[in-house]
């Protein structure tokens, strides 16, 4: 699937994530990764005015479905089993990009990583996350 792709597919099986202003769109897909955007939002900001913690966990969350959904194709029902996140330093209070990498592809899991950065200020992680998604198995 291609980054349009996975975003039209997430649009149909989460219509609730279009309701009011759009905050994540997949930038690019590619072998084993996918990059995304976390648009610059008030909502997202925690007291001190830094990007929250949960709206960087949903954007590793996002990032490692939309690098899986590229490569195995429409699966709704692949779910995360496990997502472990260390925050890094403070993000700046704009856009945050995130770049999942999968580094096992089997049948029934996918493991892979995501690094979450401020815009502008690749090379320096803001956040870096492990996740784990459960792959349902193909019906006869």
């Amino acid at each position: 699937m291609s980054a349009a792709e996975v975003d039209a597919y997430l649009a149909e099986v989460f219509p609730q994530m279009q309701e009011g202003e759009r905050g994540t769109r997949t930038e690019e897909v590619g072998p084993m990764r996918a990059r995304l955007r976390l648009s610059f939002a008030e909502r997202n900001l925690r007291p001190g005015g830094t990007i929250s913690g949960p709206a960087m966990m949903g954007l590793a969350d996002h990032a490692m479905y939309a690098a899986i959904l590229a490569h195995i194709g429409k699966v709704a029902l692949a779910v995360t089993t496990n997502l472990t996140i260390n925050f890094m330093r403070k993000p700046a209070p704009g856009d945050l990009l995130a770049e999942a990498r999968i580094m096992k592809l089997g049948q029934r899991l996918a493991v892979g990583d995501v690094t979450i950065w401020s815009e502008g200020e690749e090379g320096r992680p803001a956040a870096h996350a492990q996740v784990t998604y459960s792959i349902p198995p193909e019906k006869p």
